[in-house]
């Protein structure tokens, strides 16, 4: 039986004895008491072992309670760890890449710019090499001008020598020019 109930029996068999007139004493039926405290003598060793119970179970979930937040902060800690230590990579590997992609670019600019170069050398070159060939062919013309403008009609014709006039800085016994390709280096 709950201790509970048998110290409100306890009370109910105190209120309902006789009171003596003139006293503070009370007759109550001493067989009813007497069943009463055996009952609570045996109550209470139980609610004594359930309280000693329910503490030790207390005192278990508190311990397995604390085990599971120590736990939950070391899972915490280690995750932070990799998320610091993967942050520090990510950004390694991004100043890697920025780094990267800028060495691209200025070697980008320079292969433009060297073969904006060479394009430039090679039609300069071709530019002068029409230049003395114009200079011949307009010279070819004025000659042929010339005889053609001295002869009268019906003279017959006699071939005159070569006196066509050929630029000293044009060299006829040079072969073509070859043009060359710009080779790039590719990584």
């Amino acid at each position: 039986m709950d201790i509970q109930h048998l110290v409100d029996r306890l009370e109910e068999l105190l209120n309902s004895g006789r009171h003596v007139p003139f006293t503070a004493q009370t007759v109550v039926d001493e067989q009813h008491a007497l069943e009463l405290i055996d009952q609570m003598r045996i109550s209470i060793p139980e609610e004594i072992e359930k309280a000693k119970r329910i503490l030790r179970e207390r005192e278990r979930v508190i311990a397995q309670a604390n085990e599971e937040a120590a736990r939950i902060r070391q899972l915490a800690h280690e995750k932070s760890e990799t998320l610091i230590q993967r942050d520090s990579i990510t950004q390694a590997a991004q100043a890697r890449a920025t780094s990267i992609i800028e060495q691209s670019r200025q070697e980008a600019d320079s292969i433009r710019r060297d073969a904006d170069q060479y394009v430039m050398d090679v039609l300069s070159d071709l530019e002068d090499a029409l230049n003395r060939t114009l200079m011949v062919v307009r010279n070819g013309i004025s000659h042929v001008q010339t005889e053609t403008a001295a002869r009268k009609p019906g003279d017959k014709f006699e071939p005159a020598p070569a006196e066509i006039e050929t630029p000293s800085t044009l060299d006829t016994s040079s072969e073509p020019m070859h043009i060359e390709r710009i080779q790039t280096r590719r990584d």
